[in-house]
Parts: C-alpha cells; structure tokens; sequence
C-alpha cells in the first residue's frame, strides 16, 4: 500500500519558531534541574517512547510565564493550555529531559494531535560539543520511492495509524529536511504534526552534565 502524507514547505514564522536567549537566568535553571534527585527512565532501560531520563517541573512558574509569553506573542494566538497529566497518561510538559550519546537515535515522530497542537524545547546544555544536536523536521522517504510528506494528518494520533506505515518506525524511512542547531538558551516551538526528533545526542560519561539537556513543552491552543 502506498502511503501519501502532506508535503508543507517549512516556514520559519509559520510552522515553527526560534528564539534566542530566551530565559534571563539559563545557567541558573541547568543547574537547578541537573540537581534533581528523582529521575524517571525511559529507554534504553525501559520501553518507553522517549531516550534517556527525565524529571517534572523544569521551570519554575514564572519561568513558564516567561516562555509562554514569548510563544504566545511570537504565533500570534491569546491562550495556551499545557497538556495535563489526565491527557493520555502521565504529562511531559515542562520536563527535563538528558540524554547521553549512547542512550539514543533520531527517531521521527509526529506528538499527539489529541495531547498538543504545539510542541516545544528549550536547550539547556551551556556548552554543547556539536550543533548537531538540535532538533530536525523530516519527510517520508521510503525506499524506492519519491521523497513524500512532512505532515500527519489530524485524523491519526501518531504517524503508526497512518494507513501503509508499520508500527515501528523505521529512521531510515526518512530523510532531513532541516534542521535548527542545538544553542544554549534556545527556544524552539513547532507545530505538533510535523515529523520531527531530536537531531543526535552526545555526552558518553556518567556525568549528567555531560549529556544533551532539554526541556520540552506541549500546549493546546485556547482554555
């Protein structure tokens, strides 16, 4: 069965948003949240969607004010509402999330239509030792076929319910398209229906400081 996915040209403005420097005290909130004590674990050590560890309440509440005042005003909408935890299990907004070089892969996804219409991260690690650690946006491209769609529809949860596609994601079904570099004190907010992941991850020690540090973000338009 041949598999048709939207095509969108990305557009930075339109489909997805960058801003820089966006908290006034970054290194602050990237020390705070690696002294965390309790981590909850996702894969490799448990089957879990999600690499590496991560830990609620990222930002403080003013911090979150902060953030969302910016996303707000930069798509242009009055009103976000974060996924909650009664939203399809335990919510993931507002964690941070580390992630070592060897705990995980790019893994193109789309997020829950029915959990988010926007997703966000905020990159966290003060000196990363690649730009190429950020976040990517991809298309289908299965083999022996032309280059397909970007986009999930609205009718599927997740791009496993598109018709054609298996449940397990295969990365080399997909191919890059952009890809916005890993910055200290960035912010990236996107459109939840576009596949996406993070680019690659690094730090190889058991230091947590050493490892990709990100805090992520989804929000419902409105209420």
């Amino acid at each position: 069965m041949k598999v048709h996915l939207p095509f969108r040209e990305l557009q930075r403005g339109k489909d997805y948003w960058i801003e820089d420097n966006v908290l006034p005290n970054p290194l602050e909130v990237a020390q705070r949240c690696i002294a965390k004590s309790m981590w909850t674990l996702g894969s490799p050590w448990r089957p879990e969607p999600w690499p590496g560890m991560r830990a609620p309440d990222a930002l403080t509440s003013e911090e979150l004010i902060h953030v969302e005042g910016w996303v707000k005003k930069g798509l242009g909408i009055e009103s976000l509402r974060p996924q909650s935890d009664s939203e399809m299990g335990h919510s993931g907004h507002n964690h941070i999330q580390i992630v070592g070089g060897a705990e995980g892969v790019a893994r193109p996804h789309v997020d829950s239509a029915k959990i988010c219409d926007f997703a966000g991260v905020l990159f966290l690690h003060p000196n990363p030792p690649t730009l190429h650690s950020g976040t990517s946006f991809y298309r289908l491209h299965l083999p022996g076929e032309e280059p397909g769609g970007n986009v999930c529809p609205k009718e599927f949860e997740s791009l496993r319910q598109v018709p054609g596609l298996p449940q397990e994601m295969d990365p080399t079904m997909f191919e890059e398209i952009l890809e916005v570099p890993y910055v200290f004190n960035r912010l990236l907010a996107y459109k939840s229906d576009l596949i996406h992941s993070a680019s690659s991850y690094f730090g190889w020690g058991h230091e947590l400081a050493s490892k990709r540090m990100a805090v992520v973000f989804f929000w419902k338009v409105g209420e």
